[in-house]
Order: structure tokens, then C-alpha cells, then sequence
């Protein structure tokens, strides 16, 4: 249960470390809270012994992999955002903005928000749009990342971003480090050391996953990685609450020339050059995506990384009682020399937009892990005759009703999340039957939980094929995942898609990974399923073994 408070106790003006929310002990529903009990043995050190520290929430993502619900409208991270924005220039120049666009999200719903967090009194420099989780695709054909990069700047257009406004679109993954060893040299060569650095994007964009792979990397002055305590990571929309920041280097022509030098050197390494300790991570990062980059630092010795972002003994309790004061001296915290900071610029973490009409709202936190995809995508295609109906779990479903010959289904979803195919007679009957339970699986919870989950709401769609290898649209289910149509040339087909009420459905034309159904086994005999086949990953800046 949530720790007790204390009314009494004013803030700390001590920001968590792992979400910037000021520490507090008076509210548990607010952000920084931190049970009275752990909140005054910290106190009882001086201000010392709060920095460092993270909230309850914090702790509990970190740990439980749990989120303490909040009382955080969007209305107010939007207002952080934008006050932070409005801020003075520091250096002559307004803020480079930096925004964490999730592919598998496309079209960002939030997107069209940022001309208008640019408006009349914002003295930003420019957009860089970053489409983020780019390892969890495969690649369908030849040029994947190209077509990509193209849907990406299609949206920007949309949105009202072009021209002198947008810098540039750089395709990463900051968790498996694809792409940012080139953003981080992109940075230094376009943007130098000219003002701050803001990142935005919506909720579970992975901008807090990014803001931390920049704070180990070239990007980050080089004592800054052991002072700045990262931004707390999960699966939770909204993590991020406040502002956290890290300092920016200086990239002055002999660290631009020390790095290169680095990169070029690491460039002609094969797999078997690395120590069995990068080989190690290098193998786990692999499992975890298809592309795979190496993040390295020039201008610091490599230390190893602790396995636990935070120490336990600062913040071990359970979740059913109050922590209790470790008896563990606290080790002295370094800190910046006021010659570090006094011209610095700056690169800020900052709150999540929430995504309105999405799916992972109406979800529990067990739920969402669930829904959201933290590793590579295997999809899964399936040959569908007309008269029949595939379900993503129970929240999303598409009927085949007319359509002269059978098409292929491709889903692109978390592999956690189960498909079932059956006869769209006996659609209905299954989803009442099987909602809330471990056929369908997600919502879960039964008949209860069922009864205050949206009902799924259809809608019409119809479709012309253009060929049996290539897709004519994806039909997005919201933030569930997506079904990539392939159908004969020609050949046209009436579908019926639903989504729970108030979630938003897209159909996306073109698709994102048009030859997506190419990415499959055998049929299956006796069943509409194909097996399913995982491409290899591929390592950023590595060459293959015998390539010399």
C-alpha cells in the first residue's frame, strides 16, 4: 500500500532523481511522494541526504514494475512543457527541440501539437524529429528504413513541420543504441553547443529511455554520468514529470577529431575482437531488437554499468509497509564545480504528452506490459476467406465480410498478445465468452472487469488490392498494434474493424512495411496460420567475421 503521509512537512525543494518531481510527504497522490517516515530520516541528514533520492512512484516502477496512479491531468504537463519552452533565452538563441517520435505510432496522434507549443512567444530554434524503436521491426524488404524515414517526414508535413523548422529526421533505437552514435554526430555538427535542448514526444514515445543513452554517450560532458541520476524507464504512459537535465559538451575541433578517430577504430572490429563482456551485451541487445548499435564514449574511461539503476539500500521496502531508515552510511555524492555549469548548456527530459483516444488508458499497469512491445516483433500472417474474423485479444477485431478470393492478415503487435481466428458466425459468441479471460487475454480480470471496459465499436473499410506481395494498407488498433492487408490485384474487399469506444482506429495507406507478409514459414496444415520466421538482427558498425 502507498506509505503514509504527513501534512505537516513542507516540500523539499529536492527534485527525485529519477522523475524531477519535487520530494514531498504531504500528498501520496501528487507527484514526489515519498512516505513520511523514509522522508524524514533522509531530512534528518540535511539537504544531502534527499538528493539522490526517488519518489515512491519512482521506486515502485523501478522495482515492481507497478505506477502509483497520480493526480496529473494532461492539461498540466502541457503547461510544464510550455513554460518551459517560454523561457528566456540563456544564450542568444532559443532551444533546439528534440521530438521522440515512436514509428509503430504513426500517425502521432500528438505530432500536430508541436507548431502550437511553437507559437507566439516561443523562441525555438528548430524541430528534430526522432523516430524512435525502430529494433522492433523488421525489416520486410530491401530499403525498409528509407520507407520509413519517408512515412516519418510525411507526417511531419502533416503536422505543419517543414521547411527551415524541421533539421532534420534521424531513425534510432535508444534502447539497443541503433542510430545514435549518427545523432549524437548530427547534434554536434549542426547544433554544437548553440542553446538548450528540450525533449519532447508523448507518453511511452521512449524519450526518457533516449535522454539516458545520451547521458552515457559523446553528447554528455564527461564527468556528468556520474553525477546526473537518470530518468526513471517503464512501460507506464507518463513517466517522466518534471524536468531533468544534463549538461552538453563542449564539441571543440579536437573532441570532434578524438571521436572520430574513435569511431573509425571501433568501425573495423569484428564480433570476435570485442571482450567477452561486450559480447555479452552485445548478444542480450540482439534478442532484444533487429538493429543493434554500439553506444561508446571518448572522452571518459568505461565503467562498468550497475546492474540496479537504484541503490536498495536507500529506498528498500516493501510495497505493503513504510520503508525503514537503512543503517548504510550514504556515500558523498559528487557534484558539479561551478566552472562546470556557469556557461552550460543544457539537454532537458520533459513530461510525456498524453495520447488522447488511446487504447493503453483504459489498461492496467500489467495490462500495458502486456500491450506494449519491449522486443522485437515476429509477425504473424494469416490467409483469411471472406466470412471470417481475426481478434488481437479483445481489443481489436477485424471481419472479412465480402471479397471474391481469400487475402493475407499480417499482425504486427507484441508477441505477448494473443491472435485467435474464427468464423465471423461465431465471432460474437467468442468474444462475450472468452473477453476478460486467457483465450484472449487482455483486458483480464473476467466478467467484472469486462463490465466497465469500453464495448468494441465497428467500422466499415474497404480496400483494393494491388498484388499478393505487397500491402495495400495497415489497419491500426490503436495503440495494440496493427493488421497489414495484402490482397490480390484488383481484388476489393469490405472489412468491418472494431475498437474499443472512444479509442482511435487508422487506416494507414500506404503501409508502414508493405511486404510484411513475405515474413512468414510454411502454412500451417488444417489451420488459416502460417509459422512464423524472425529475420536476423543486424549490428550497427561492426564488421562481419571474414569480411577482411
Amino acid at each position: 500500500m502507498p506509505g503514509v503521509p504527513d501534512l505537516s512537512v513542507p516540500p523539499s525543494g529536492v527534485s527525485c532523481s529519477g522523475c524531477g518531481a519535487e520530494l514531498q510527504c504531504a500528498d501520496g497522490g501528487a507527484p514526489g511522494f515519498m512516505p513520511a517516515e523514509k522522508y524524514r530520516s533522509l531530512l534528518s541528514e540535511g539537504a544531502a541526504g534527499l538528493r539522490g533520492a526517488v519518489c515512491q512512484r519512482c521506486w515502485a516502477l523501478a522495482h515492481y514494475g507497478r505506477a502509483l496512479r497520480l493526480q496529473l491531468p494532461p492539461d498540466e504537463h502541457r503547461r510544464v512543457v510550455s513554460e518551459a519552452l517560454r523561457r528566456p533565452p540563456r544564450h542568444g538563441r532559443g532551444p533546439l527541440l528534440l521530438y521522440v517520435l515512436d514509428v509503430l505510432e504513426l500517425p502521432d496522434p500528438v505530432l500536430p501539437q508541436v507548431p502550437a507549443l511553437l507559437g507566439p512567444g516561443v523562441p525555438a530554434s528548430g524541430v528534430l524529429v526522432v523516430g524512435n524503436k525502430v529494433d522492433l521491426l523488421p525489416a520486410d524488404a530491401p530499403g525498409h528504413l528509407g520507407r520509413l524515414r519517408k512515412r516519418v517526414a510525411e507526417a511531419c508535413a502533416r503536422a505543419g513541420l517543414a521547411g527551415a523548422a524541421l533539421v532534420d529526421i534521424r531513425l534510432v533505437s535508444a534502447k539497443t543504441g541503433f542510430g545514435m552514435e549518427g545523432l549524437v554526430s548530427r547534434l554536434h555538427r549542426s547544433w554544437k553547443c548553440a542553446g538548450d535542448v528540450y525533449l519532447l514526444g508523448a507518453t511511452n514515445s521512449g524519450k526518457s529511455t533516449l535522454f539516458n543513452t545520451l547521458l552515457r554517450s559523446d553528447y554528455c560532458k564527461s564527468r556528468a554520468p556520474d553525477i546526473v541520476d537518470r530518468a526513471t524507464v517503464s512501460p507506464w504512459p507518463g513517466t517522466t514529470l518534471n524536468l531533468l537535465k544534463f549538461p552538453v559538451i563542449n564539441p571543440t575541433c579536437d573532441r570532434i577529431f578524438r571521436r572520430q578517430e574513435r569511431l573509425k577504430e571501433e568501425a573495423t572490429k569484428t564480433e570476435d575482437e570485442l571482450s567477452s563482456e561486450e559480447k555479452k551485451y552485445l548478444n542480450h541487445l540482439k534478442k532484444q531488437g533487429y538493429l543493434v548499435g554500439r553506444v561508446g564514449r571518448t572522452f571518459q574511461r568505461q565503467k562498468a554499468s550497475p546492474v540496479v539503476e537504484f541503490d536498495p539500500d536507500m529506498l528498500s521496502y516493501s510495497m505493503d509497509e513504510d520503508p525503514k531508515h537503512s543503517p548504510k552510511k550514504r556515500e558523498q555524492r559528487e557534484e558539479f564545480t561551478h566552472n562546470e555549469v556557469k556557461d552550460a548548456r543544457w539537454c532537458f527530459d520533459t513530461p510525456g504528452i498524453v495520447k488522447e483516444d488511446c487504447v493503453l488508458n483504459l489498461l492496467t499497469e500489467k495490462e500495458v506490459k502486456l500491450v506494449l512491445p519491449t522486443v522485437a516483433i515476429v509477425p504473424r500472417t494469416f490467409i483469411l476467406k471472406p466470412g471470417t474474423t481475426l481478434f488481437l485479444a479483445a481489443l481489436g477485431r477485424i471481419d472479412y465480410l465480402q471479397g471474391e478470393k481469400s487475402a493475407w492478415f499480417s499482425v504486427v503487435a507484441s508477441n505477448l498478445l494473443p491472435v485467435h481466428v474464427t468464423t465471423l458466425s461465431n465471432a460474437d459468441a467468442i468474444y462475450e465468452k472468452h473477453a476478460g479471460r486467457e483465450l484472449l487475454k487482455v483486458p483480464m480480470g473476467g466478467e467484472e472487469r469486462m463490465k466497465e471496459f469500453p464495448p468494441l465499436v465497428p467500422q466499415d473499410i474497404t480496400l483494393k488490392g494491388i498484388g499478393t506481395t505487397e500491402a495495400v494498407a495497415d489497419i491500426k488498433l490503436s495503440s495494440a498494434g496493427w493488421v497489414a492487408v495484402t490482397a490480390h490485384a484488383e481484388e476489393e474487399l469490405l472489412l468491418r474493424a472494431y475498437t474499443p469506444k472512444g479509442t482511435a482506429l487508422v487506416v494507414r495507406e500506404p503501409p508502414l512495411l508493405p511486404y510484411i507478409s513475405s515474413i512468414r514459414g510454411s502454412r500451417i496444415a488444417g489451420t488459416a496460420a502460417y509459422r512464423t520466421k524472425k529475420p536476423p538482427s543486424l549490428v550497427e558498425n561492426l564488421k562481419t567475421t571474414g569480411s577482411r
